[in-house]
């Protein structure tokens, strides 16, 4: 028993002295983290910066069926070259044009075209573009925004079908 007691003593003690470390070991990846967030902090400067003429478009009322498009007018006001990867709408009836792999230098600018069709989308709508740029967030978003009027006789087949779904639910 006393073999036990000394063995487990003597693992305690070697836990204890193991665990206890220099303390310049422990300032290594301090110093080293700080290296690393400098250098990011000189590539997040050094990256292309894509500044829009707004971020958000509103088209107001329009009919149901209509097709409505904006200009989204940006400058790259980084220090390097601006690439545009992506655009994506959230929908389908969301779609953007804009100048795919195409580099854009320093303080010129770009357009991107987007188009919404509001076929069966009544009521108030907003959707979003998310582009994919090599900037330093790496997406940027752009948002349309429409109240769309219903067309009456689309609105009495709408209401049709969900009043026989909810006799049918009964």
């Amino acid at each position: 028993m006393k073999k036990y007691f000394i063995l487990s003593l003597a693992a305690l003690a070697l836990t204890f002295t193991a665990c206890g470390g220099n303390p310049e070991k422990k300032e290594a990846p301090a110093a080293a983290a700080s290296a690393v967030e400098a250098s990011t902090a000189k590539a997040a400067s050094n990256s292309p910066v894509m500044t829009f003429d707004k971020s958000i478009h509103d088209f107001g009322t329009i009919q149901e069926g209509e097709r409505v498009e904006t200009l989204f007018t940006f400058t790259n006001t980084g220090k390097s070259d601006l690439v545009i990867v992506d655009a994506r709408g959230s929908c389908g009836c969301t779609v953007p044009e804009y100048p795919k792999n195409t580099p854009i230098a320093p303080g010129e600018s770009g357009q991107i075209r987007v188009s919404f069709d509001s076929s069966n989308k009544p009521n108030l709508q907003q959707k979003t573009v998310t582009i994919s740029a090599n900037t330093e967030s790496g997406r940027e978003t752009i948002r349309i925004k429409a109240m769309v009027q219903a067309d009456p006789v689309k609105q009495q087949q709408r209401d049709a079908a969900a009043a026989a779904r909810l006799q049918q639910n009964k």
